[in-house]
């Protein structure tokens, strides 16, 4: 098989081939290693081969419905027994800290039949909406090599949509398989809270917020790798109803005639780009065009407190991840991203009552969201405020990194929190993300589809956030979406070698 034959195909298709004897999973993981070699001086998505552990995984044996497809996960918990989980943090890095075990999502991609040749770049934590680490650098957009992939699972985008794999492991707290998607011309579903694991340390991070799953080109794998990794494992704080049919029968199936309401208006009053307004007002009539119903509406709720309720959260997440690796690795600030050490110190100083407060705010938002899905059966936004940005452009700026810097040295993270500083500069970073949040607080799926291509040439996907459990009927939409205007040999053109 050439290059040519194998980036034709997405992960279904590589696995039925495997299934019929006409290529190895040999022959397949040699072709992806080749690709991702040849692009990753310029995109930066792979970051630590694992070449031998996947030719010992094939040379073991392999079963399962996704038998022998190449695949990349990333470096952000999906941790895989005796490999590096750096998750985008210096001093991770620099202690050459080993995962002791595989994660249970890991270990249902293995049973699938997967085979695992790498972990891809992240930023720190998962923090940001771009991936550019100070540990690993950024990772580049292959459809213009200045601009970013998005975050954070950013380095897995990169790799899927540059050809090197059909699929990459993601996962989303706040847009991070939705950005990427968008930004890179892939297909990204988030499922609903509870769908997919997290174990064995974790089982409802953030308390449900971030979920796992895969990056694509075709709609019919996000449905299979979901297929092959949804239900409960133990540990699991609830269990939430099967689908009532496999996901990929939910793609073989039509949507019917929906209702959905659609809106471009920022959550946070900021300015929202005329690209990603057209490509709403593109997918509207195309959807007008399917035979269903829409209506510019929004959900009735304040979408500003919503991000400022989800922030605060993640403030408290960013304190206590850098607690926990100050102890595991003895290391000081410098282990961290001045960044990241800000957000740190808000976190710190947000009391328990006031963390409760914001948390229960989400069940506010959860009913408002329940009474507009009961007029609507799904909510149509851009995915991003505007194209994606360029490398750097996302960076708090030289003189206040060094405010900061001084700030937190002398002791001030108290008068830092306080100063709302951290907040303003965070609210800037999300003015670019604005929409992917709410599906994140209210713990409901949402999926990103690459229906928009800019002027300049780049990607720019549509959202669409569905309710508890509709997983598979935005799947259908998505496919039959996919059939009226396919993405899929949407290609980009970039160099083979830096």
């Amino acid at each position: 098989m050439t290059f040519d034959e194998y980036r034709k195909l997405d992960a279904t298709g590589l696995a039925e081939l495997v299934s019929r004897g006409e290529v190895s999973a040999e022959e397949l993981l040699d072709i992806a290693i080749t690709r991702a070699e040849a692009v990753n001086g310029d995109l930066n998505g792979l970051i630590h081969p694992l070449y031998e552990q996947a030719r010992e995984q094939i040379a073991g044996g392999l079963s399962g419905g996704l038998a022998g497809v190449p695949m990349l996960v990333k470096d952000l918990f999906q941790e895989m027994q005796g490999a590096p989980h750096h998750q985008g943090n210096k001093a991770l890095k620099a202690a050459g800290f080993k995962s002791p075990h595989d994660a249970v999502l890991v270990q249902r991609w293995k049973t699938a039949g997967l085979v695992i040749f790498g972990r891809t770049n992240t930023p720190e934590f998962g923090a940001k909406g771009v991936t550019e680490p100070e540990a690993y650098g950024p990772a580049r957009n292959p459809w213009d090599t200045n601009r970013t992939t998005g975050g954070s699972s950013g380095g897995s985008a990169a790799m899927v949509a540059a050809g090197a794999v059909a699929l990459a492991g993601a996962n989303d707290g706040g847009g991070s398989i939705r950005i990427p998607a968008a930004c890179c011309g892939l297909f990204g579903l988030k499922p609903g809270r509870g769908r997919t694991p997290w174990g064995p340390e974790l089982t409802d991070p953030m308390h449900g917020i971030a979920v796992n799953h895969v990056l694509t080109r075709s709609v019919r794998d996000s449905a299979l790798a979901l297929d092959v990794t949804h239900g409960p494992e133990p540990g699991s704080p609830f269990h939430i109803a099967p689908p009532g049919q496999p996901y990929m029968d939910a793609v073989k199936t039509p949507p019917g005639k929906l209702r959905i309401g659609f809106s471009s208006r920022s959550p946070l009053g900021t300015p929202v780009d005329r690209e990603a307004v057209l490509a709403v007002e593109e997918t509207a009539r195309l959807l007008q065009e399917l035979g269903h119903e829409v209506d510019e509406v929004e959900p009735a709720m304040d979408m500003r407190q919503m991000c400022l309720d989800w922030l605060t959260i993640w403030f408290a997440q960013c304190a206590a991840m850098v607690d926990e690796i100050t102890a595991r690795t003895g290391c000081g600030p410098e282990g961290f991203e001045g960044d990241t050490l800000g957000m740190a110190a808000a976190g710190r100083k947000l009391t328990g009552n006031r963390y409760a407060l914001h948390q229960a705010h989400w069940q506010q938002y959860m009913i408002a969201l329940d009474d507009f899905l009961s007029h609507y059966d799904f909510w149509l936004t851009p995915t991003l405020a505007r194209p994606p940005l360029t490398i750097g452009e996302n960076d708090t700026p030289g003189w206040q990194q060094l405010a900061l810097k001084i700030l937190l040295k002398l002791g001030g993270g108290g008068l830092v929190a306080r100063s709302g500083q951290i907040e303003e500069m965070a609210f800037k970073s999300l003015s670019a993300v604005p929409f992917t949040q709410l599906a994140n607080v209210t713990g409901v799926p949402a999926m990103s589809v690459p229906l928009h291509w800019c002027e300049n040439g780049l990607p720019l996907g549509v959202q669409f956030v569905g309710g508890h459990g509709d997983e598979g009927k935005l799947l259908s939409l998505a496919a039959q979406l996919e059939q009226a205007r396919p993405w899929f040999n949407r290609l980009p053109e970039i160099p083979a070698t830096r």
